[in-house]
């Protein structure tokens, strides 16, 4: 039941019942007068606040912006090859040379020989593995940030093994017979750069080309020139062949010489299937190096890159709260048959 203002004044009056209320304190004539304004300004009992959390007000880019890494060159440069298993721990390579000597003829002479002479050269492979490791919590916490969290890792094992194998493929593995195209020692020595008419060997200096269009060029003739050499003219400049060099030293092909006639122009011109490939680990700590490489000698191919275990997944295991996962890549460096179908030249 309802007690109306009406009802308090009659009790009042009728009988001297007075009941106070909340208006008591307000003169007679203002009490239930709602239209009246309250200025008055309470204070406050939580912390004086700017709006909502700043946080609700934030973008999250859906695209992941990924950190480069430099690119893995070894396999394009001189080709990818799966040699044996990751059981296989040595390799041998059959090398045959055939030897003979002729005498004058006579009917009953016995004399000249024919013969042939068979060595072994072997090369060691290198097993190695990482380990991915991700936490159920991890996960979730990641999943919130619309991250995928395992798959992030599983993308990082596999760069990091290729990675690595990418490194064998130019310098092998230290302690075994296992080298890459830059260090295998059966390659011949590094040619020096002729002297150019700025001063010193180098075609770039502080990344500013130092050597002329020509000057390039002939260092280039005079790798070819111990090419032919080498192989008693068995590679032809019309033959494939792979000019491999760091992209810094590459820049060197855009001079020009008098008569508007880049290095490339010239390149193209007299070694019509040549290609020019780049990576950045020619760039040593003795200097860039350059490699005029023949596709192949003699029918064969003069060299490739080797694996036996591109990527093998061991099993997932299952700890308490986590799970853990093993990788394992495997790696023979650069197996280089015909290293006399190769020269080199240190210092540009």
């Amino acid at each position: 039941m309802t007690t109306r203002h009406s009802d308090f004044a009659r009790l009042e009056r009728e009988w001297g019942i007075h009941l106070p209320f909340a208006m008591d304190w307000m003169p007679r004539e203002f009490r239930g007068d709602y239209q009246l304004a309250l200025d008055a300004q309470p204070t406050l009992a939580t912390t004086a606040s700017g709006g909502i959390p700043a946080w609700l007000t934030q973008y999250v880019d859906p695209e992941v912006v990924r950190i480069l890494q430099s690119p893995n060159e070894g396999a394009d440069i001189l080709g990818e090859k799966k040699t044996g298993d990751w059981t296989t721990q040595t390799a041998v390579f059959p090398v045959v040379e055939n030897t003979g000597e002729v005498s004058s003829y006579g009917d009953f002479n016995t004399n000249g020989r024919s013969d042939a002479n068979v060595v072994w050269p072997q090369r060691q492979s290198y097993l190695f593995q990482t380990v991915v490791e991700y936490g159920d919590l991890q996960i979730d916490r990641a999943g919130a940030a619309k991250l995928n969290w395992v798959g992030e890792l599983q993308t990082s094992a596999a760069a990091t093994l290729d990675k690595f194998t990418d490194f064998t493929y130019h310098f092998g593995v230290s302690g075994l017979q296992n080298y890459g195209m830059l260090n295998d020692p059966s390659l011949s020595a590094a040619l020096t750069p002729a002297t150019k008419a700025a001063g010193g060997v180098k075609w770039i200096n502080n990344n500013a080309i130092v050597a002329t269009a020509n000057e390039v060029f002939a260092d280039v003739q005079a790798m070819f020139s111990q090419l032919v050499a080498q192989t008693a003219g068995r590679v032809k400049k019309s033959d494939k062949l792979t000019l491999a060099m760091s992209p810094g030293s590459e820049v060197a092909l855009t001079a020009t010489n008098t008569f508007g006639i880049s290095v490339s122009d010239l390149l193209q011109k007299n070694f019509p299937n040549l290609t020019v490939k780049t990576s950045y680990r020619y760039g040593t700590a003795a200097g860039n190096v350059v490699q005029l490489i023949a596709g192949s000698f003699d029918g064969h191919d003069t060299g490739y890159c080797g694996f036996n275990e591109k990527l093998r997944d061991h099993a997932i295991v299952r700890q308490l709260s986590s799970w853990q996962q093993k990788k394992t890549s495997g790696t023979w460096g650069a197996i280089i048959r015909y290293p006399l179908a190769i020269s080199q030249m240190l210092g540009v």
